[in-house]
């Protein structure tokens, strides 16, 4: 079993930054991938961001520029620093765990709110 929880959300004025965290517990060797994912009431749960064991990350082109995924594997963290927010950000932000394979799980945590607003 893998743990994850998020931190860091909260309301920033348009154009301001933010960092997310994502703490990882448990089985951390049998994963292969932590993404961060974002979601408005109504709509589905979209992909924002990911970063494999190797360091290689991708991004959803909203986010590209802005938006970069990191991660700590001493503290078995990884972060989302978000700069240029812009209102259309604001949504619940989950972080995912991700196990490849025929045995494979995603791991959620319960998400952590970013608010962009003036």
């Amino acid at each position: 079993q893998v743990q994850v929880e998020e931190s860091g959300g909260g309301l920033v004025q348009p154009g301001g930054s933010l960092t997310l965290s994502c703490s990882a517990s448990g089985n951390i060797a049998s994963i292969n991938a932590m993404h961060w994912y974002r979601q408005t009431p109504g709509k589905q749960r979209e992909w924002v961001a990911g970063i494999n064991t190797v360091g290689t990350t991708n991004y959803v082109e909203s986010v590209k520029g802005r938006f970069t995924i990191s991660r700590d594997n001493a503290k078995n963290t990884v972060y989302l620093q978000m700069n240029s927010l812009e209102p259309e950000d604001t949504a619940i932000y989950y972080c995912n765990a991700q196990r490849y394979g025929p045995n494979g799980m995603d791991y959620w945590g319960k998400g952590t709110l970013v608010n962009v607003s003036s």
